[in-house]
């Protein structure tokens, strides 16, 4: 993806934020905003590569992202170079805030992975959510995250993400 490209979308600035801090901050690609759902393509913005053991993000890989203002949860297709579908990642997130060109979104530590076959589908990092303390801190957010886990697990299980992402 290039800023530059004749055919690229405008451009926004992601930042993923975790306890307060920024853990991430990425320039994408604004693909549709219809003013419930931000959607954007970007590049794998980590170092390197992360092995996950089920599956590897790494240079080359594109990411297109949805967001909501009214979810507690962003979902990533996550296509390869050569645009094979590995998968799609899910971050349990409170409501996205796009200001200006930046789309502010707080990790809440609960994820979803579905592979592209839809034969592996696991949560991920419950123990960060347990370490978070946000059910004592904020009960009401750790009530909206795990209903927000449960309610992506089921679709993963069932159809897939496809009508959500439509």
């Amino acid at each position: 993806m290039s800023a530059n490209s004749a055919d690229a979308g405008p451009v926004v600035e992601v930042v993923l934020l975790k306890g307060g801090r920024t853990k991430i901050r990425y320039p994408a690609e604004l693909l549709a905003d219809d003013g419930t759902r931000v959607t954007v393509r970007a590049p794998w913005a980590g170092e390197g590569v992360r092995d996950f053991g089920f599956v590897r993000f790494e240079p080359g890989d594109v990411f297109v992202e949805y967001y909501w203002r009214d979810r507690w949860y962003a979902v990533k297709e996550v296509r390869a170079g050569d645009g094979t579908l590995k998968g799609w990642y899910c971050d349990i997130t409170r409501p996205a805030t796009l200001s200006g060109t930046e789309l502010v979104v707080e990790d809440l530590d609960l994820d979803l992975w579905r592979s592209a076959e839809g034969t592996d589908v696991r949560r991920l990092d419950e123990d960060e959510f347990e370490e978070s303390n946000l059910l004592e801190t904020d009960p009401e957010a750790a009530s909206a995250a795990m209903t927000a886990l449960n309610t992506l697990e089921n679709l993963a299980l069932d159809s897939g993400f496809e009508a959500l992402l439509a």
